[in-house]
């Protein structure tokens, strides 16, 4: 049960598995049954300004899961793990803002495959792309870029990753995914660290610290740690799932570094009643960091943090605390690591969401994946370069492919001006969010994500019931920490898909 808490769905069980599906005690659709949405939305018939043909609203024919999903989920079931499944898709049918799923279910999706889809489901100019001459050689030709790189890797590096680089950072290491993007990142900072202490680049390794090296035991790089936050989620392999501390079910059994955590500020709501009292914990929290630099056993080269703490129920901080962070990291000579992962690629209304802290200096390092589709980490200091090749160093180093991809979201990003769209979208969302909110004080708690986009969550006191309701009105939405109903749509919603939003998460409050 606890694993199901990341998708905030409820058990059903299917021939003895447990899957998620909203409550049983909801009333069972025959197979031929369409359901009309049950009350009307002004605004569901204009059409998108990005995807002409897409649904103009949910439509639900069946239950969710309904019979053919059940029958695929049963298959799939024999050769892979399905507990943490939520919905099966039909991805063949799935276009634009709309989910479908193999028994013809159409929903509105605001999750969005966990905040990674930028551009709706079968985007056209993506299409595209996979098509060309250039993807198919990167495809089939998939080369181990540290040593076999393409004649034109930087070429597609510079018109892609490096076209949308944060400020002052103009370099880059590709990476798989998110967590890859994260722990490449923690050994740039051991590296950088231990370079540092040796006296610079051009210093050479002793004997003793190679040979202790293969015992694990290399002197000093044991006595340096990362320092995260609490609540923080980094991703689940083994440095970065040290970082993390959001839910007990990522790191259960698994060994972990003795690492320091600060605390989060925990920001009381709504933010103009509670200036003081968060000011001050922002303020505790800041200490706390310059504490645990100057005084934790294992000292931290780095600290990392998320814009928004995302899987750690949606935590905000103001712009002043970020830049008191990095001017406490500078201070120490502390790197640090701003974790983009779930905020980057245009959702909070800016292309990256450190971009509204107006920081003294850029971070050292900022890691990405999700709505980019690869993943790898931005620097700018030369010096995060290790000293010697091989010491940074994979196979693969990251997908020429997915670079590609990345490349054509940039495109279709700038062409369409989506970041834009998302501020204005996201502006009024979370205005009639506030109406809700005030109508319904009860089910929608601690509102926050203003000015950040479509990046905006609420606490509600049921939440994986309130959840599975929304799903069964057709809207495909998440949860994250204890409470939070968090909204994660992709950069081309729109006002008319923001108008379906907000009258099924009202007729899910209202309805019996």
């Amino acid at each position: 049960m606890a694993a199901l808490r990341h998708s905030g769905m409820r058990p059903l069980i299917l021939a003895g598995k447990r899957l998620s599906a909203p409550s049983a005690a909801a009333p069972r659709l025959s197979l031929t049954q369409s359901i009309t949405r049950p009350f009307s939305v002004s605004s569901s018939k204009m059409s998108s300004s990005f995807y002409p043909g897409e649904p103009e609203a949910p439509e639900l024919k069946t239950g969710i899961p309904g019979p053919k999903s059940q029958e695929h989920i049963a298959k799939l079931d024999k050769v892979f793990d399905t507990r943490s499944l939520n919905m099966l898709a039909d991805y063949t049918q799935s276009f634009g803002n709309y989910f479908v799923d193999p028994d013809g279910n159409k929903l509105l999706d605001v999750y969005a495959q966990i905040a990674s889809i930028p551009l709706g489901y079968n985007n056209p100019a993506l299409k595209k792309a996979a098509q060309s001459p250039e993807m198919i050689d990167a495809i089939i030709n998939r080369p181990a870029l540290g040593n076999f790189p393409s004649h034109n890797w930087a070429e597609i590096l510079e018109t892609g990753i490096l076209k949308v680089a944060p400020k002052g950072l103009d370099q880059v290491f590709t990476a798989m995914a998110g967590s890859d993007a994260n722990e490449t990142a923690y050994k740039a900072a051991f590296m950088w660290r231990r370079m540092k202490d040796r006296g610079g680049p051009t210093v050479e390794f002793t004997e003793e610290e190679m040979q202790s090296s293969m015992n694990n035991q290399t002197p000093g790089a044991s006595q340096l740690s990362i320092m995260s936050f609490k609540a923080a989620f980094h991703g689940r392999l083994f440095g970065s799932l040290s970082t993390t501390r959001s839910k007990p079910i990522h790191k259960l059994d698994i060994p972990a570094f003795d690492w320091p955590q600060a605390t989060f500020p925990l920001l009381k709501y709504p933010l103009e009643e509670h200036a003081e009292e968060n000011a001050k914990a922002e303020a505790d929290s800041i200490a706390e960091v310059e504490d645990l630099i100057k005084n934790y056993h294992v000292p931290p080269c780095a600290v990392i943090v998320e814009p928004i703490q995302s899987e750690g129920g949606d935590n905000h901080a103001s712009p002043a605390f970020f830049r008191k962070l990095r001017e406490v990291t500078a201070k120490h000579n502390v790197l640090l690591i701003v974790d983009e992962v779930q905020t980057g690629v245009g959702a909070t209304g800016k292309f990256w969401a450190h971009d509204h802290w107006d920081l003294p200096s850029p971070p050292d390092m900022v890691t990405f994946s999700k709505k980019a589709q690869t993943a790898g980490y931005y620097f700018g200091n030369p010096e995060l370069r290790p000293n010697k090749p091989y010491r940074q160093f994979n196979t693969w180093m990251g997908d020429p492919a997915r670079c590609l991809l990345f490349r054509a979201i940039i495109d279709e990003v700038q062409r369409l001006d989506l970041v834009a769209n998302t501020a204005k979208v996201g502006d009024y969302l979370y205005g009639k969010l506030e109406a809700l909110a005030q109508k319904y004080p009860e089910e929608f708690k601690n509102l926050r994500g203003k000015n950040r986009g479509t990046f905006i969550a609420f606490d509600n006191p049921n939440r994986d019931q309130f959840i599975a309701k929304v799903k069964k009105l057709g809207v495909n939405i998440g949860g994250s920490g204890a409470n939070a109903v968090r909204l994660r749509p992709m950069l081309i919603f729109e006002k008319q898909h923001a108008d379906i939003l907000l009258e099924t998460l009202e007729k899910a409050v209202t309805s019996a």
